[in-house]
């Protein structure tokens, strides 16, 4: 009685008792998980982390132009190797951790959704924005990479070529930084009946077998399958992003997925991933120093091997890169459990931004690019500067002109404007104890 008292009159809990008046099922703090131990509620962690990584993407892109042997839509004259080296290590982990954390999401979607409604879900706000991007967001970059390789024409005389010419970089059309969307579509709805099925009673009592998971280091044996995919296939299936030759990255990044779903529902897991976070932070720099010894001493297989292509040596060395970033991976996840688990006013704001930030940001920095690479100045001068604006532009016409409109929220893939979203950006920060972010904000996953 006392704590049905508590539960009804205690203002902590009086939002859940309108949302069952109003039919929905309310929430669970941060700190209540269900019987098998598993979060319902979307971790502020997540959030963190996807921000950080977004904003990563970002860096990582505005850089691209100045990067040393590396091509790109539009290069600047000079080039920079500790750009290079700066862009190989963001390479290592950003894209893993993105499929990571959008494994994990996809668990808190899929407890409030059916099957059917998940894929309708995904299809609105990610195959949706995909199509606009690919018709709206991207042909500015093709078109002014073709301008760079001489093209003359304006940009209604190029846009007309999108529907002639075929697919990117033959043709024009392309959906150049959003594959990451594609891929992600393509992963939620094929593993839309697995995802249900984890929320069957056969589901949970097979994912509480795989608790031994969480003793000692056995969460390392997640990126087992992973490491032994990549490296048995990279070499004939090179990196391309056009889904239907990708062979080898298609699946390699579907492990991240998978296993950020598998990690956030047992909650044993990622308790492992924050004790063993110093390891996995240890890892990530020995198998990084490992490769870049190899790399600045040019003693890559195929450069010092005669038959290099059936030398155990050569797939030793190729495994590192998936080791080293499941290690990075595993890192970050720890790490951001054990300090980012907490909220702040502006999470759900930046949040909220997250998803069209990604869609526009690389245009964008194409854009500034296009400009910045004919000034004389120095690289240094050039990238701050691309990386700084790129930011500053992206948030303003993200606060601007998406935010506000509804049409504009629905081609970005963002639910509808409620209350809170009208409200202004807040600027103090949460004394209270942390609190999650609910499990259908704005998101790429």
């Amino acid at each position: 009685m006392v704590l049905l008292l508590r539960w009804l009159f205690t203002p902590t809990f009086r939002p859940q008792v309108k949302e069952i008046l109003n039919g929905h099922t309310p929430q669970v703090g941060l700190c209540e998980n269900n019987h098998m131990g598993t979060p319902t509620v979307r971790q502020a962690y997540l959030d963190w982390l996807r921000i950080m990584a977004i904003i990563g993407v970002l860096v990582f892109h505005a850089a691209m132009a100045f990067v040393a042997e590396w091509e790109w839509h539009i290069k600047n004259k000079e080039t920079s190797y500790l750009l290079l080296e700066f862009n190989f290590w963001l390479s290592r982990f950003r894209m893993p951790l993105l499929f990571f954390i959008s494994g994990a999401v996809c668990f808190f979607i899929i407890q409030k959704k059916s099957g059917g409604q998940f894929i309708g879900l995904r299809f609105r706000r990610l195959f949706l924005p995909l199509l606009f991007g690919m018709l709206i967001v991207v042909p500015p970059q093709v078109y002014l990479e073709r301008v760079t390789q001489g093209y003359t024409g304006n940009y209604l005389q190029f846009y007309g070529t999108l529907f002639t010419t075929g697919a990117y970089p033959a043709g024009n059309l392309s959906w150049h930084h959003l594959w990451f969307i594609l891929y992600l579509f393509v992963y939620d709805v094929v593993c839309a009946p697995l995802f249900v099925w984890t929320l069957s009673e056969k589901g949970k009592n097979w994912l509480q077998r795989l608790h031994w998971l969480s003793k000692g280091k056995n969460i390392y044996l997640l990126m087992l399958p992973s490491v032994i995919w990549r490296t048995s296939l990279t070499l004939r299936f090179p990196s391309t992003h056009d889904f239907i030759n990708d062979w080898c990255d298609l699946f390699y990044w579907l492990f991240f997925l998978l296993a950020g779903f598998l990690c956030i529902t047992q909650s044993g897991l990622m308790d492992s991933l924050e004790r063993n976070r110093r390891t996995s932070l240890a890892l990530a720099f020995l198998t990084f120093i490992a490769i870049n010894v190899v790399r600045w001493n040019d003693s890559e297989p195929w450069d010092t091997l005669l038959n290099w292509r059936s030398d155990g040596r050569t797939y030793a060395y190729l495994s590192l890169y998936a080791i080293t970033a499941w290690c990075w991976v595993f890192a970050a996840i720890g790490y951001g459990k054990n300090y980012l688990n907490r909220t702040h006013r502006i999470l759900q704001y930046a949040n909220e931004a997250a998803y069209p930030f990604y869609i526009l940001h690389q245009t964008i920095i194409v854009v500034i690019v296009f400009y910045v690479v004919q000034v004389e100045e120095s690289i240094l001068a050039k990238y701050l500067f691309t990386t700084v604006l790129s930011l500053l532009v992206s948030m303003l016409i993200y606060h601007l002109f998406i935010r506000p409109y509804g049409v504009m929220r629905f081609l970005f893939g963002m639910k509808p404007k409620t209350k809170a979203t009208r409200k202004e950006l807040p600027t103090e920060p949460e004394k209270a104890a942390p609190t999650i972010i609910a499990a259908e904000a704005i998101q790429i996953s």
